[in-house]
């Protein structure tokens, strides 16, 4: 094991020189030991020349300071796999956060791992069914691929998750890994919560690096969270449920890295590696001959520009789209999932069926010509829109508990009198 001292440290990152010819790997994991029972660990990113190669810390840097002793382990990061992990909560190092006992893990990953051969990866498009029915019908998920999930807060993305969670273990058997990136802490000690009540958590790993942590720790989780995962598609032969939340920050954390490092940014200052680094990830996510890993994440977008570098990045990868509706929340109606807006590339007869297609496009024929007469008057389209209106309700019917009528609200009658 090879010692090396701090030479400098600029916020997260933390420049560490060794002897010469006794350099650490990328990516190979550095210690140092702040005080009793705290050590900080680094990532190396880069060699720098002499005999000096710059980390990125995966914690605090607060309390080090140049001289000290830092230790190379000669090893990757590495987090730990198998059932064990269920019902558990981890950090980006793979360290239980639950105040559970820390001791019975007996096997570990390193994170960064290569995606799968051809050779390994099926050519079958499979319909993977979430039994939630408006997705099944009209947005298929496919086996092993990539769900893009749009919604903002309070539109019913927990709740949507965790009937996700319930079906794929009920039904199949299945595992669900959460990567909790960049976001609030808050919200992840709720899902937790809500995860304990529901009894979902016992099939399910959650891995965090939330917004309060270094852009190192964020960088790395979903990397985390995914090893977890491959674990049980490809020593378990199981079929995989990961989500990421939320995918941008990801690409947010990489684009701080990056900059720290002194590489050059390209559009709107992101890193010039984005490409390259959110193809690694989603390349690892796909089905293979043993089992899947089908990956729903959600996606915010900065200032609703979708042009932006960072989610135009991750939509060449996506497979769905499933769009929450705040409107369709107002009406009571879950999931709130905007049925013109979602899609998919498995809503295809040659995929889903002739009988599956022909029924999909038929309702959503209907709900366009629904949404065309909300634009119009309602008092003279009501008499000859009958038909679609009540043929809109029952396909509500089959998808949510509620339907109101669009015409019971007083906007609607006082328009009705006044045009009589």
């Amino acid at each position: 094991m090879h010692k090396g001292t701090i030479a400098q440290i600029i916020g997260p990152v933390v420049d560490v020189e060794f002897e010469e010819g006794k350099l650490p790997r990328i990516f190979e994991a550095l210690t140092t030991e702040r005080g009793a029972d705290d050590t900080v660990t680094l990532e190396v990113a880069k060699h720098i020349g002499g005999g000096r190669v710059r980390a990125i810390a995966l914690s605090s840097t607060d309390g080090l300071t140049r001289g000290m002793e830092v230790s190379a382990t000669g090893e990757e990061i590495s987090v730990p796999v198998g059932k064990e992990t269920l019902g558990r909560i981890f950090n980006v190092l793979g360290a239980p956060i639950d105040r559970k006992d820390a001791n019975q893990f007996p096997k570990r990953w390193n994170i960064h791992r290569e995606a799968p051969s051809f050779v390994d990866r099926t050519t079958n498009t499979e319909v993977f069914e979430t039994g939630i029915k408006v997705i099944d019908l009209l947005a298929p998920f496919v086996k092993g691929g990539k769900v893009g999930l749009f919604g903002g807060a309070g539109v019913g993305k927990t709740v949507l998750l965790m009937e996700l969670i319930r079906n794929v273990a009920e039904e199949s058997g299945g595992v669900s890994i959460f990567a909790g990136v960049g976001e609030r802490t808050r919200e992840g000690n709720d899902l937790y919560r809500e995860m304990q009540e529901s009894g979902v958590i016992e099939k399910t790993a959650l891995v965090f690096g939330q917004m309060n942590e270094v852009p190192g720790a964020r960088l790395r989780t979903p990397l985390a969270a995914l090893t977890m995962a491959e674990y049980f598609r490809d020593e378990e032969s199981k079929d995989v449920l990961l989500f990421i939340d939320n995918i941008f920050r990801f690409s947010q954390a990489g684009s701080e890295v990056s900059a720290l490092l002194g590489r050059m940014p390209s559009a709107v200052g992101y890193q010039p590696t984005l490409a390259t680094e959110m193809g690694e990830l989603q390349e690892r996510i796909t089905s293979t001959k043993k089992g899947s890993i089908t990956s729903v994440q959600a996606i915010y977008v900065p200032a609703d520009d979708i042009t932006d570098p960072a989610p135009a990045t991750t939509f060449s990868h996506l497979d769905s789209t499933i769009v929450l509706s705040r409107a369709l929340t107002e009406l009571g109606i879950y999931p709130a999932v905007d049925p013109l807006a979602s899609g998919s590339v498995a809503l295809d007869p040659k995929i889903v069926g002739e009988e599956h297609y022909r029924a999909a496009r038929a309702v959503q024929k209907t709900l366009q010509r629904y949404s065309e007469l909300q634009d119009t008057s309602i008092s003279s389209a009501w008499k000859s829109s009958r038909k679609t209106i009540n043929s809109l309700c029952r396909a509500r019917e089959k998808s949510s508990d509620s339907c109101p009528s669009p015409f019971s609200s007083r906007r609607h009658l006082s328009a009705g009198r006044e045009s009589s």
